[in-house]
Protein backbone atom coordinates (compact mmCIF):
# COMPACT_ATOMS: atom_id res chain seq x y z
CA UNK A 1 0.00 0.00 0.00
CA UNK A 2 3.18 2.38 0.96
CA UNK A 3 6.94 2.68 1.19
CA UNK A 4 6.55 3.86 4.66
CA UNK A 5 4.99 2.68 8.00
CA UNK A 6 3.03 4.67 9.12
CA UNK A 7 0.99 3.87 13.42
CA UNK A 8 -2.17 3.26 13.44
CA UNK A 9 -4.70 6.27 14.50
CA UNK A 10 -8.54 4.69 15.21
CA UNK A 11 -9.28 8.61 15.82
CA UNK A 12 -7.90 9.49 12.41
CA UNK A 13 -9.43 6.34 10.68
CA UNK A 14 -13.02 6.71 12.09
CA UNK A 15 -12.72 10.70 11.53
CA UNK A 16 -12.02 9.90 7.48
CA UNK A 17 -13.64 6.68 6.58
CA UNK A 18 -15.43 6.84 2.92
CA UNK A 19 -19.34 6.79 2.86
CA UNK A 20 -18.33 3.56 1.31
CA UNK A 21 -17.14 2.12 4.64
CA UNK A 22 -13.22 1.86 4.01
CA UNK A 23 -10.62 4.14 5.44
CA UNK A 24 -8.87 5.41 2.10
CA UNK A 25 -4.99 4.85 1.27
CA UNK A 26 -3.99 8.35 1.82
CA UNK A 27 -5.72 9.13 5.14
CA UNK A 28 -2.88 5.94 5.82
CA UNK A 29 -0.21 7.82 4.39
CA UNK A 30 -0.49 10.86 6.74
CA UNK A 31 -1.19 9.10 9.99
CA UNK A 32 1.94 9.76 11.37
CA UNK A 33 1.31 13.45 10.68
CA UNK A 34 -2.47 14.37 11.24
CA UNK A 35 -2.06 17.93 11.82
CA UNK A 36 -0.80 18.14 8.26
CA UNK A 37 -4.02 16.21 6.86
CA UNK A 38 -6.39 18.45 8.79
CA UNK A 39 -4.21 21.48 7.50
CA UNK A 40 -4.49 19.69 3.84
CA UNK A 41 -8.04 19.18 4.14
CA UNK A 42 -8.63 22.80 5.81
CA UNK A 43 -6.60 24.52 2.27
CA UNK A 44 -8.49 22.19 -0.21
CA UNK A 45 -11.63 23.40 1.45
CA UNK A 46 -11.38 26.45 0.39
CA UNK A 47 -9.79 26.28 -2.27
CA UNK A 48 -12.93 24.21 -3.63
CA UNK A 49 -15.52 26.56 -2.14
CA UNK A 50 -13.97 29.91 -4.16
CA UNK A 51 -14.27 27.59 -7.37
CA UNK A 52 -17.26 26.18 -9.60
CA UNK A 53 -17.24 22.55 -8.57
CA UNK A 54 -16.63 21.72 -12.42
CA UNK A 55 -13.93 24.15 -12.72
CA UNK A 56 -11.97 22.79 -9.83
CA UNK A 57 -12.27 19.04 -11.21
CA UNK A 58 -11.20 19.99 -14.38
CA UNK A 59 -8.34 22.01 -13.01
CA UNK A 60 -7.83 18.94 -10.56
CA UNK A 61 -8.01 16.27 -13.09
CA UNK A 62 -5.70 18.75 -15.74
CA UNK A 63 -2.79 18.72 -13.12
CA UNK A 64 -3.14 14.83 -11.33
CA UNK A 65 -2.54 13.46 -14.57
CA UNK A 66 0.17 15.89 -15.62
CA UNK A 67 2.17 14.69 -12.30
CA UNK A 68 0.51 10.85 -13.38
CA UNK A 69 -0.78 10.81 -9.90
CA UNK A 70 -3.36 7.45 -10.35
CA UNK A 71 -4.70 8.43 -7.39
CA UNK A 72 -5.63 11.97 -7.64
CA UNK A 73 -6.57 11.40 -11.20
CA UNK A 74 -8.92 8.67 -10.47
CA UNK A 75 -10.68 10.17 -7.68
CA UNK A 76 -10.89 13.12 -9.43
CA UNK A 77 -11.81 11.62 -13.14
CA UNK A 78 -14.64 9.59 -11.12
CA UNK A 79 -16.27 13.18 -9.43
CA UNK A 80 -16.60 14.52 -13.30
CA UNK A 81 -17.75 11.33 -14.19
CA UNK A 82 -20.27 10.81 -11.50
CA UNK A 83 -21.37 14.50 -11.63
CA UNK A 84 -20.75 16.30 -15.12
CA UNK A 85 -19.79 13.74 -18.03
CA UNK A 86 -20.07 10.28 -18.97
CA UNK A 87 -17.09 7.62 -18.09
CA UNK A 88 -16.52 7.80 -22.29
CA UNK A 89 -16.41 11.56 -21.90
CA UNK A 90 -13.79 12.25 -19.29
CA UNK A 91 -11.68 9.39 -21.14
CA UNK A 92 -11.75 11.48 -24.11
CA UNK A 93 -10.51 14.82 -22.01
CA UNK A 94 -6.89 13.10 -21.55
CA UNK A 95 -6.56 12.58 -25.16
CA UNK A 96 -7.74 15.92 -26.79
CA UNK A 97 -8.71 18.89 -25.14
CA UNK A 98 -11.93 20.06 -24.06
CA UNK A 99 -14.28 21.91 -27.29
CA UNK A 100 -15.01 24.26 -24.77
CA UNK A 101 -12.12 26.93 -25.72
CA UNK A 102 -12.36 28.47 -21.44
CA UNK A 103 -12.36 24.47 -20.43
CA UNK A 104 -9.59 23.80 -22.52
CA UNK A 105 -7.80 26.88 -21.43
CA UNK A 106 -8.03 26.05 -17.85
CA UNK A 107 -6.99 22.32 -18.47
CA UNK A 108 -3.82 23.69 -20.13
CA UNK A 109 -3.04 25.99 -17.71
CA UNK A 110 -3.55 24.27 -14.32
CA UNK A 111 -1.12 21.48 -16.16
CA UNK A 112 1.49 24.15 -17.22
CA UNK A 113 1.11 25.01 -13.38
CA UNK A 114 1.76 21.84 -12.51
CA UNK A 115 4.93 20.70 -14.06
CA UNK A 116 6.73 24.27 -14.63
CA UNK A 117 5.33 27.08 -12.65
CA UNK A 118 8.09 29.43 -13.85
CA UNK A 119 7.12 29.57 -16.90
CA UNK A 120 3.60 31.09 -16.59
CA UNK A 121 3.88 34.25 -18.39
CA UNK A 122 1.68 37.07 -18.50
CA UNK A 123 0.12 35.87 -21.85
CA UNK A 124 -0.71 32.73 -20.40
CA UNK A 125 -3.02 34.93 -17.58
CA UNK A 126 -3.83 37.16 -20.07
CA UNK A 127 -5.45 34.40 -22.42
CA UNK A 128 -7.65 33.71 -19.66
CA UNK A 129 -8.86 36.76 -18.94
CA UNK A 130 -9.92 37.35 -22.72
CA UNK A 131 -11.56 34.09 -22.38
CA UNK A 132 -13.85 35.79 -19.29
CA UNK A 133 -12.24 34.57 -16.14
CA UNK A 134 -11.10 37.28 -13.66
CA UNK A 135 -7.82 37.65 -12.04
CA UNK A 136 -9.58 35.79 -8.85
CA UNK A 137 -10.73 33.02 -11.18
CA UNK A 138 -6.96 32.66 -12.87
CA UNK A 139 -5.93 32.30 -8.80
CA UNK A 140 -8.60 29.46 -8.01
CA UNK A 141 -6.99 27.93 -10.62
CA UNK A 142 -3.31 28.12 -9.89
CA UNK A 143 -4.45 27.22 -6.27
CA UNK A 144 -5.86 23.99 -7.59
CA UNK A 145 -3.03 23.00 -9.28
CA UNK A 146 -0.53 23.86 -6.89
CA UNK A 147 -2.65 22.16 -3.96
CA UNK A 148 -2.78 19.13 -6.18
CA UNK A 149 1.17 19.29 -6.89
CA UNK A 150 1.51 19.16 -2.88
CA UNK A 151 -1.07 15.99 -2.52
CA UNK A 152 -0.37 14.13 -5.45
CA UNK A 153 3.21 13.68 -5.13
CA UNK A 154 3.20 13.29 -1.11
CA UNK A 155 0.92 10.21 -1.89
CA UNK A 156 3.52 8.96 -4.84
CA UNK A 157 6.91 9.65 -2.68
CA UNK A 158 5.35 7.44 0.06
CA UNK A 159 4.45 4.41 -2.58
CA UNK A 160 0.41 5.31 -1.90
CA UNK A 161 -1.47 3.44 -4.04
CA UNK A 162 -5.38 4.13 -4.75
CA UNK A 163 -7.68 2.55 -3.19
CA UNK A 164 -8.69 -0.97 -4.39
CA UNK A 165 -12.57 0.55 -4.76
CA UNK A 166 -11.01 2.26 -7.89
CA UNK A 167 -11.20 -1.50 -9.40
CA UNK A 168 -15.40 -0.92 -9.77
CA UNK A 169 -14.68 2.05 -12.16
CA UNK A 170 -15.56 1.17 -15.89
CA UNK A 171 -12.95 -0.50 -17.29
CA UNK A 172 -11.92 2.19 -19.84
CA UNK A 173 -12.01 4.85 -17.40
CA UNK A 174 -9.80 3.39 -14.66
CA UNK A 175 -7.32 2.55 -17.95
CA UNK A 176 -6.96 5.99 -19.00
CA UNK A 177 -6.70 7.51 -14.82
CA UNK A 178 -4.34 5.25 -13.88
CA UNK A 179 -1.69 7.47 -15.11
CA UNK A 180 1.18 6.50 -12.48
CA UNK A 181 1.09 3.67 -9.74
CA UNK A 182 -1.26 1.16 -9.99
CA UNK A 183 -4.39 0.27 -7.86
CA UNK A 184 -3.89 -1.29 -4.45
CA UNK A 185 -4.86 -5.07 -5.11
CA UNK A 186 -4.01 -6.20 -1.25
Amino acid sequence: MAFIETPSDPELFEANRAPAGHVPNYVHAFAARPAVYEAWKQLNGAIKESMDLRRYELATLAAATALKSSYCSLAHGQVLADKFYTAEEVVALLDEPPNDPVDRAVMAFARKVALAADTVTQADVDELRTLGLSDADVLDVVLAAAARSFFSKTLDATGTQPDSAFNGLPDTLRAALTVGRPIYSG
